[in-house]
């Protein structure tokens, strides 16, 4: 396994969660009507960067006939923002708006809402970056017909997600300066391991080491994200650019429509990939409820 592979297996979670993008965040599209504005602000000028900024543009132009003058909302912009530097510079602006962040783990959305005052984090919401646990535990349970022992690893950052995860998996938390290869041996008793985007467990310098161990322990990893099964987990939901835009619009949507900001989610549309070699060495059965799980986003 390259270590390109590996930087690559993090890309969409961990990678994202280090907040360490060069540069200014830039203003990206503004869809304008009578009192209200939409504005599209991104970290950077990548080539998907800009693919989901004319996405999410498109999906925004409708809702903008959606708009009730009449609901005489203080708060009349609306930042959409795209990635982690883009939430930052976006809460850095004026405090009379709304932010709707995408594509920033829940790890480090939390880092970076934790230094903002009550009253302005009341006006900030979110589609998180990650998987749904909730899907995640529903996939392991299509893959394995049975009632399955999971566990997961969580470190200080993503412990928020222990009240998610109780009563469903065995719970770990990694405190600081403790051994990865410590918590993998106290959950040695579990069939899988439920992968939590936290960049203190899961980094690129140990993910091989991880998903090595599992795999000789004969355990599942159920992954964050496609390119980390492709590189040795056994399954994952996975949610594309227009499955995390369309729900984006939809948060948005309902904003304008009732003035009230939903709370933070998960990606509520998604898909199924599944790494085949892995679960023939597991011995894992991959029928074709498992293979199709999905929850698809409505037409357009």
């Amino acid at each position: 396994m390259v270590a390109a592979v590996r930087r690559r297996v993090l890309a969409f979670g961990l990678a994202v969660a280090a907040c360490s993008l060069a540069g200014a965040a830039n203003s990206g599209k503004t869809v304008e009507t009578t009192g209200f504005r939409f504005q599209i602000v991104t970290g950077d000028d990548s080539g998907v960067t800009r693919r989901i900024a004319d996405d999410l543009y498109k999906r925004l132009v409708p809702i903008s006939a959606m708009f009730r003058t009449e609901l005489a909302q203080r708060r009349r912009m609306v930042y959409l923002a795209i990635g982690p530097v883009a939430l930052r510079d976006a809460l850095a602006r004026k405090q009379d708006c709304v932010i709707i962040s995408a594509y920033t783990s829940s790890q480090v959305w939390h880092a970076v809402m934790a230094g903002v005052p009550a009253a302005r984090a009341a006006s900030v919401t979110a589609v998180y970056a990650e998987p749904a646990p909730a899907d995640q535990l529903r996939l392991a349970a299509l893959l394995y017909k049975r009632p399955v022992r999971i566990a997961a690893i969580v470190g200080s950052d993503t412990a928020f997600l222990k009240p998610v995860l109780h009563g469903a998996v065995q719970v770990e938390q990694l405190a600081p300066g403790d051994d990865i290869n410590h918590a993998l041996s106290r959950i040695g008793q579990a069939e899988a391991l439920l992968a939590i985007p936290d960049s203190r467990v899961f980094s690129p310098e140990n993910i091989r080491n991880i998903l090595l161990s599992t795999y000789r322990h004969k355990q599942a990893v159920i992954g964050f994200s496609a390119d980390m099964v492709k590189a040795g987990a056994l399954a994952s939901t996975y949610s594309e650019i227009e499955d995390i835009n369309t729900q984006v619009a939809e948060m948005t949507a309902a904003f304008v429509a009732s003035g009230e900001l939903e709370r933070p989610q998960f990606p509520r549309y998604f898909s199924t990939i599944v790494n085949d070699g892995v679960a023939r060495s597991l011995d894992v059965t991959v029928d074709a409820e498992a293979r199709n799980f999905a929850r698809r986003p409505p037409k357009r």
